[in-house]
């Protein structure tokens, strides 16, 4: 048995270490897909394995994940300093440039989807013999629907789009998965307290979430520009971005806020005094440099960590056929909610958007950690084992399949 965090913590990193070599030595994918394809292959050799006689071998390692609470290493530990780093490398300036396109997908997009694709879900799923509430098949759409920034800022990364296609793509996936979450967690509300929900009630919980992470995020990033541009220490001013993503993101949790929307703000804010002549050329290159080893190392353990979760998903065979029918729902729900909001806004404004823009942001819509984690925090029996499963398997194929294929979808469409 792990006795600490830093235990598991050693046996993490040095896992993920070991699936880094193995992939850049001798499969050569990108490193977060290839970390996560070694760690899937080494889950299924553990599990043959245990059939095979050697239970202890699985045991220990179920043993060991289990300790690890995926919800909160990932929604309360990792996600804000990955979004802080995807954050800093978007242009504010570009970004304003594809506001409307961005705010209509994380807000529209996000609430159209979750309600096409918890409907599709729940009668796909009748008419398999699965009688999952219609309640939990929307908690499904809302968890589902958001494109996940961790997965997406890694991709867009290595692809050499162009500059308006990159800020698009990764702001629309650095702010839908804030709203996500707190769509998810009205349903998750109503499931638990459906006394408590009312139109009003939603509205403010809203506004909490939604425009309180939005002014906190703007707090704490201007807060950050004043001390960082008063002083030229390099290593004070590193630490005073850790604790904006630290102390920011606790405060957005105590104030009742979205923290991700906040650090995301407060990252953008950040990105744009690195982009000005405030700072001197050791601190921009140190803080550039710092933040983008944090983002490729837990990005490598994530995706190690997403990978090793398959030994605890809950697995039944006739579920895997529902997955598969769904893998195709989300994909097509994908190009419809993304596409009625970019031709509402190609329509009514003159303004040209990018070729083949639609197609692009479908299949580079990936799903990640976040939706896992959205999923383990259900509250725990069939249902939650169904739809974990159900996401597990979106997810993977998301990360496997589109992620490998957005490259070559996108040389092959300019």
């Amino acid at each position: 048995m792990m006795s600490s965090v830093i235990d598991l913590s050693a046996v993490l990193i040095t896992i993920s270490a070991l699936f880094a070599y193995i992939n850049h030595r001798f499969i050569g994918l990108p490193t977060t897909i290839g970390v996560m394809m070694v760690a899937l292959i080494a889950s299924v050799l553990v599990y043959v394995a245990g059939l095979l006689g050697w239970a202890d071998v699985q045991n220990q390692a179920t043993s060991m994940l289990g300790e690890i609470d995926f919800n909160q290493t990932l929604l309360h530990g990792m996600l804000s300093f990955l979004l802080f780093a995807g954050a800093l490398h978007v242009n504010l300036t570009d970004l304003k440039k594809q506001g409307w396109v961005i705010l209509s997908l994380a807000t529209v997009g996000v609430v159209m989807s979750t309600f096409l694709v918890g409907t599709a879900a729940y009668y796909l799923l009748a008419a398999l013999s699965y009688h999952l509430p219609y309640l939990y098949c929307l908690l499904f759409g809302a968890l589902i629907s958001p494109t996940d920034p961790i997965a997406v800022m890694a991709t867009v990364k290595r692809l050499g789009v162009s500059k308006e296609l990159e800020t698009t793509i990764a702001g629309e996936s650095l702010f839908n998965d804030g709203v996500g979450v707190v769509v998810f967690m009205v349903l998750l509300i109503l499931l638990q307290q459906p006394e408590s929900i009312t139109p009003s009630h939603v509205a403010i919980l809203f506004v909490e979430e939604a425009v309180g992470g939005l002014l906190l995020g703007t707090a704490l990033g201007l807060l950050g520009y004043y001390l960082m541009r008063s002083i030229d220490n390099y290593k004070v001013e590193v630490l005073l971005s850790l604790a904006i993503v630290m102390g920011g993101y606790s405060l957005a949790v105590a104030l009742h806020t979205s923290g991700p929307i906040a650090i995301v703000v407060a990252g953008l804010i950040t990105g744009q005094v690195l982009r000005s002549e405030v700072l001197s050329d050791q601190t921009r290159r140190s803080l550039n440099e710092f933040w983008e080893l944090v983002d490729e190392i837990l990005n490598v353990v994530l995706f190690a960590l997403i990978g090793l979760e398959v030994l605890i998903i809950p697995f039944e065979g006739q579920w895997f056929l529902a997955s598969l029918f769904l893998i195709v729902i989300v994909i097509a729900i994908r190009f419809f909610s993304v596409g009625l909001p970019i031709r509402l806004i190609d329509w009514v404004t003159t303004r040209k958007l990018a070729p083949h823009l639609v197609k692009i942001l479908t299949w580079g819509g990936l799903r990640g950690g976040i939706s896992v984690a959205l999923a383990l925090s259900l509250p725990s029996g069939e249902y939650r084992d169904l739809i974990l499963f159900l996401t597990y398997v979106i997810v993977v194929f998301s990360i496997v399949v589109q992620g490998l294929t957005i490259g070559p979808l996108i040389k092959r469409l300019s």
